[in-house]
């Protein structure tokens, strides 16, 4: 690397990790907006996250009289652990300042540090709907992890690396073509992702019924900054998971180390264009969709499992599937 290409590289890095934090309320407030236009009503406005964090930053942190430091600093810890994750996702470019630590295994033990800290505090306080949400949180993960896991390793056997700039680099070259192991890896990646985001069908984040919820009922004891830290993180995680999905298998517009600044400009076009559309499809999914039974999930995940395991079978049947 150039010392001229240094400043410039680190300048790009510094808009990709600003570009990931501002645009993560957005999305959720588009995936709002998609959903309420779905059922006939006008519903809140695209910046109604931004207003919504804005709101609690500006409130009085109320804390229980239990609560230890861990339930203090771990809303501090998982938005900084989710905003790096995030981070090193390439978004409009490939072969940034720190791209050589945005691997797809470092990315998913980042997600599962977040997450062990997010259920962490959940059970700090000791109320029953904290326990309830950490422990279906905790055996959730214990299924998705597998899965991602044999994603990961479906799309390592055909790029050759676990690298994102380096997937995405080979991905966007058109020799890979369309296989069907790349199809399957796709579907489990996708149903990974709700779950993780906990999204419809696993979970539904408008509601806060104790008998179903995961997420929101290990953040009730939270307010104040605490809760706006905590539901940034949130926006953030599902920004990375379709920041992941453009990524890897639709690479197209990301652009390469060494162009130009238009190029950089151009990619960042096509990547909003790619999360409105990921928005608008999750807010078609999600109202085209019912909420499933908790005890459903486990099936629901493990499809995911079998699909990047059959996707990496394929690959050792034949190197073209």
């Amino acid at each position: 690397m150039s010392e001229a290409a240094s400043p410039w590289l680190l300048l790009a890095q510094l808009c990709q990790m600003t570009i990931v934090m501002a645009l993560a309320p957005l999305l959720t407030g588009l995936v709002r907006k998609v959903k309420a236009r779905l059922q006939r009503r006008v519903g809140p406005p695209l910046v109604q996250p931004y207003l919504d964090l804005r709101r609690l930053m500006l409130k009085e942190v109320v804390l229980a009289e239990n609560a230890s430091w861990l339930f203090r600093i771990m809303p501090y810890l998982i938005l900084s652990i989710t905003w790096v994750a995030a981070a090193l996702v390439p978004t409009f470019a490939t072969g940034l300042m720190f791209s050589w630590s945005g691997d797809l295994i470092v990315i998913a033990g980042l997600l599962g540090a977040a997450r062990f800290a997010q259920a962490l505090a959940g059970l700090d306080v000791g109320t029953s709907f904290g326990g309830i949400g950490s422990s279906r949180e905790v055996m959730f993960a214990s299924l998705a992890e597998p899965a991602i896991i044999m994603i990961i390793l479906c799309v390592a056997l055909i790029a050759g690396s676990t690298q994102l700039s380096t997937i995405a680099d080979h991905m966007a070259n058109g020799e890979v073509g369309l296989r069907v192991s790349l199809a399957l890896a796709l579907v489990g990646l996708i149903i990974v992702a709700l779950a993780e985001n906990a999204r419809i069908p696993v979970d539904n984040p408008a509601t806060h019924l104790e008998l179903t919820m995961v997420h929101e009922a290990m953040v009730l004891e939270y307010s104040g900054r605490h809760l706006a830290m905590i539901d940034l993180a949130a926006f953030l995680k599902l920004l990375l998971y379709v920041s992941l999905i453009g990524c890897i298998f639709f690479p197209f517009g990301i652009a390469q180390s060494g162009s130009g600044p238009e190029f950089y400009l151009l990619g960042l076009l096509i990547y909003l264009m790619k999360l409105g559309v990921c928005g608008v499809l999750l807010g078609v999914l999600e109202m085209s969709i019912a909420k499933m039974r908790v005890f459903r999930v486990p099936n629901f995940l493990g499809g995911a499992f079998m699909l990047g395991l059959l996707g990496v079978l394929l690959l050792y049947v034949s190197r073209g599937m």
